[in-house]
């Protein structure tokens, strides 16, 4: 199995997913300790924006990199958003106030504007059409990887030394994904030189029309991760887990062979029959959280989740490929990221909203996700009855 791997991806590529995985450890793993680090700094009330400033940042900066990755290249704006997480990852104990901390998320938001916009352009223009689902599969585990391993190691360096450490590591993480990034080659072979105009979004489109249906989908889907990424730190510590990240954790590990497995499958059936298969189990694991609360669900919940999260968010971004403009994949891409983040965004704050600090609304907060992954499962079924077939 190995040596068919090395034979069907270059080495470029394996750097490509490498530095995305210590990408996504670099932010991730503060974020199991920052709502009780806000919560130390007097900004208790607070805790829906430490995940919907960084996704609203995220957000404004989608158009932005979309354009310059179709016009400077899909590298550079992969240095600007990991470059970001190196500068700001270590600065959270600088500023010892809410309004610095608040700011502070804001900015580091920019790093997942950019990053995952380059690199999926990235692997798009390397990938062939038949393979794209597997690929998008695999560079999806290395994120997952991030994203599990990020908060549990977050949350063990944070009990064995403290914050500030955790902090500084977070940078280290960065530090090394920019260094594989010096083993990549420019795959965009139009680009230009930098020039001011190349961020006046203002003078065209700043969406791809034509990769809304999948924009949609990833929008309401994600409005269950915010959820999960606000709510979940406050959750486990309720249930007298120790490590906030635990649910990171597993659900990451069990999304890791589906994320590989869907791809392949989307790549033969079809993507909107395995995204309606994830919804289904996204679904039945904020059902679960809603009406169990115990450590049972709490575990069975995060692998339905995993598998679910593993099998939409690589399959989504192939479906928005097979969509979108050829010659403006970047913009396909910042198109469903804007939708990634507006999910996000509105299932920090709205999560946050519900929940208001209080054990007791934990079930309606975990319905409401529920509720958004059922939208997004009706919208793809009445899409796929009215898509033409010939």
């Amino acid at each position: 199995m190995f040596k068919s791997l090395k034979s069907s991806y270059s080495s470029q590529f394996w750097l490509l997913c490498l530095s995305t995985y210590l990408f996504f450890v670099s932010f991730n793993l503060i974020i199991p300790e920052l709502p009780d680090y806000l919560v130390s700094l007097g900004g208790a009330e607070y805790k829906g924006l430490y995940i919907g400033l960084f996704t609203l940042a995220a957000l404004i900066s989608r158009p932005f990199s979309g354009k310059l990755a179709d016009s400077i290249g899909r590298i550079p704006v992969i240095v600007i958003g990991t470059a970001v997480c190196l500068i700001l990852g270590s600065a959270y104990p600088f500023v010892p106030t809410v309004f610095g901390f608040l700011l502070l998320r804001f900015l580091h938001g920019f790093s997942t504007g950019f990053q995952p916009t380059g690199t999926t352009s990235y692997l798009a223009d390397t990938i062939p059409l038949n393979k794209r689902g597997e690929a998008m599969g695999y560079l999806g585990v290395a994120g997952s990887l991030g994203m599990a391993s990020g908060p549990y190691l977050g949350g063990e360096i944070a009990r064995l030394f403290n914050l500030n450490v955790m902090f500084f590591a977070s940078s280290v993480a960065a530090l090394i994904s920019l260094l594989c990034l010096l083993g990549l080659k420019e795959t965009f072979h139009e680009k230009q030189k930098f020039q001011w105009s190349h961020l006046a979004i203002w003078r065209e489109s700043i969406v791809d029309i034509s990769v809304m249906p999948s924009a949609i989908v990833m929008m309401l889907s994600s409005f269950c991760f915010g959820l999960i990424l606000t709510i979940m730190p406050d959750y486990t510590k309720y249930l007298g887990i120790e490590n906030k990240g635990m649910f990171f954790l597993v659900f990451t590990i069990s999304s890791l062979f589906s994320r590989v497995f869907a791809g392949k499958i989307s790549d033969r059936i079809g993507r909107e029959p395995v995204i309606i298969t994830a919804l289904f189990l996204v679904i039945l694991s904020l059902t679960i959280l809603a009406f169990n609360h115990g450590e049972t669900a709490f575990y069975l919940s995060g692998v339905l989740f995993g598998i679910g999260s593993g099998m939409n968010t690589p399959t989504i971004f192939a479906w928005t490929i097979d969509l979108g403009n050829p010659m403006k994949k970047a913009k396909s891409v910042a198109t469903v990221f804007m939708g990634l983040e507006a999910g996000i965004f509105s299932g920090a704050m709205i999560s946050a909203f519900i929940h208001a600090n209080n054990p007791e609304n934990f079930g309606r907060t975990f319905l409401s996700g529920a509720v958004a992954a059922s939208i997004a499962f009706i919208y793809l079924l009445w899409y796929v009855r009215r898509k033409p077939t010939f």
